[in-house]
């Protein structure tokens, strides 16, 4: 997912105003309740078609699928959730077969999947190359304003012990030191960040959703942290500057199989993308990740405050 910084700055201390911090993403691990939504291949035929949403295997993504998945049931269409099936590598291929109707997808992190090259950056931009990337068989609908960004994240105290402030700053301590995040990781970026900002780590591990905890701990220099994460603050955690753009723009925005949406779908998702924004994903996120409701529960609260469920 991103860049970071102008808006990652709002980001953090928007979660520095909660009372156990807001986040969400691969480091934690609470799920939806297909069932606490009504949801599910049992649910019967609404007149709004039907549609099934899939989401990545991380909280957030099962929490964004959720919003979708109750938004569109409000519709009357009629929806099987199947919430944490993996990662993108696995599950972009199940829209563009039809398997899945609906993702909650990161524009940025698609783009980067689909041209690695590509040095867009800003919404417009990304948006733009996507869909020209992007194949026939699949769109992408409105992206939200909330935004959930890629980092490389160290302690404070390394920030300090190394001068580090920049992603590019790792370059004269990153031969000596491990990187942390999901198990693609290294294959996403390891060629990037040596492009880039001459990066060569002694060792990526493979932490999933314990990156956050392995830099605290130092089993790890620096790692992949989302930006929504509460970890970030709980943990007390830097997210290191990216003047250079390795991660772009990271809007939340609907991925879609083209033949399975209808104008129904296509107008809900819209309307739900209208009124997100990084706030109010930050806040959902610390009631899913810290204080562990459910994440069915607090996206029905979202979307009846927002006037999209009733």
């Amino acid at each position: 997912m991103k860049r970071l910084f102008g808006t990652a700055a709002v980001v953090l201390s928007a979660m520095l105003s909660l009372t156990a911090c807001g986040g969400g993403d691969p480091l934690t691990s609470a799920s939806a309740s297909p069932a606490a939504t009504g949801s599910g291949s049992g649910s019967g035929s609404g007149a709004g078609g039907k549609a099934v949403v899939g989401s990545f295997d991380f909280p957030e993504s099962v929490l964004l699928a959720s919003i979708y998945a109750q938004a569109l049931e409000a519709k009357g269409v009629t929806v099987e959730e199947k919430p944490n099936i993996g990662s993108r590598e696995i599950v972009y291929d199940q829209v563009k077969s039809g398997g899945l109707t609906v993702l909650p997808e990161y524009n940025g992190a698609l783009l980067a999947f689909l041209d690695p090259k590509s040095t867009a950056a800003s919404k417009d931009e990304v948006n733009d190359e996507l869909k020209s990337k992007l194949p026939a068989e699949v769109e992408i609908l409105d992206s939200a304003a909330a935004e959930d960004k890629d980092s490389l994240t160290v302690t404070k105290e390394s920030a300090t012990k190394y001068k580090l402030t920049t992603i590019e700053d790792l370059a004269k301590v990153s031969k000596d030191n491990a990187v942390g995040g999901p198990p693609e990781f290294k294959k996403r970026r390891e060629a990037q960040f040596k492009d880039v900002y001459g990066l060569e780590f002694k060792e990526w591990k493979p932490t999933g959703a314990t990156t956050a905890d392995a830099i605290k701990s130092g089993t790890v220099l620096t790692g992949n942290v989302f930006t929504t994460d509460p970890k970030i603050v709980l943990n007390d955690l830097v997210a290191l500057e990216d003047p250079k753009n390795v991660f772009s723009a990271q809007n939340v925005t609907p991925l879609v199989n083209k033949a399975a949406t209808n104008d129904t779908v296509r107008t809900t998702l819209n309307a739900i993308s209208a009124k997100l924004d990084t706030q109010s994903l930050v806040d959902m996120m610390k009631r899913v990740a810290v204080d562990k409701d459910d994440a069915a529960v607090v996206a029905k609260e979202w979307l009846t405050k927002n006037g999209l469920a009733s």
